[in-house]
Order: structure tokens, then C-alpha cells, then sequence
């Protein structure tokens, strides 16, 4: 489906970007600025629920066994909205929140800290899906 996968490169290319730029503590309440809170809320759940949809889309019809790459194509962008979603979501409930030893913070800490590596492979990864997106998605 050719909007999710419009939707994807651009979810993970901008949360990417959000990652790599941003930090937890500079969260700004201005509304044109991509550190406010509520735009990463958004992102969050928009990079979420595309990467989970793009899981759950179905393969076009007639695969041969030589587009088996295709699996590949969309598995990677699929997993990387899902990453940048939780990475999102966590980074705001972390600062909303107290800070607790529950295994749903133990988890945001553990993503938290990969945050530039991850925003590093969502830039891949949007890369790589926009360029070869007719040899390994369409």
C-alpha cells in the first residue's frame, strides 16, 4: 500500500531526526518547535501505529521466490516506526513521571540510552526504503 509507505519513510526520517537532534530536557512548549511535547506525542503514535499497520499489511499478490527480499523491505521499516514510536512515548512518560524502578521504566531507560544509534538507523532505514523502495518494497 503505496500511503503506508509514504507514511514510513517520512515517520521514520522525521523521528529520526527528532532523536538525534533532541534530548529529553529541552522539551520546549513553543508550538512551531519539533521539541515540543506534543509533537513528539504525535510522532510517537504516528510512528507506532504505522510501523504495527505496515507489519499487517498484506504482500501483493504473485511473489515469486525471487522477491523474497521483499520481506526484508518492509520488516526493517516496519520495526523501525515501532522502535521510534516506543522511543518517542517513553522519552515523554520518563520525563512526565517520577522516577520509579518498574520494569515499564527500566525498559524506557534501556531505549533512552541507544537514543542516537536508533535515530541513526531510522535515517538508514528511510533512506534505504525511499531509494530502493521498487526493488524491495513495490
Amino acid at each position: 500500500m503505496i500511503q503506508l509507505y509514504v507514511l514510513s519513510i517520512l515517520c521514520n526520517g522525521l523521528a529520526g531526526y527528532v532523536l538525534f537532534t533532541g534530548s529529553d530536557n529541552d522539551l520546549e512548549g513553543s508550538a512551531i518547535s519539533l521539541n515540543n511535547p506534543t509533537f513528539h506525542l504525535a510522532l510517537g503514535i504516528l510512528s507506532l501505529v504505522t510501523g504495527v499497520l505496515k507489519l499487517l499489511s498484506p504482500l501483493p499478490s504473485g511473489i515469486n521466490a525471487a522477491r523474497g527480499i521483499l520481506i526484508l523491505g518492509d520488516l526493517l521499516p516496519a520495526a523501525g516506526g515501532i522502535i521510534a514510536g516506543l522511543v518517542l512515548i517513553f522519552g515523554l512518560y520518563r520525563r512526565d513521571s517520577s522516577p520509579g524502578t518498574g520494569s515499564l521504566d527500566q525498559l524506557g531507560a534501556n531505549l533512552l540510552t541507544f537514543r542516537k544509534p536508533i535515530a541513526l538507523m531510522l535515517f538508514a532505514v528511510s533512506l534505504i526504503h525511499f531509494i530502493l523502495g521498487e526493488l524491495l518494497f513495490l
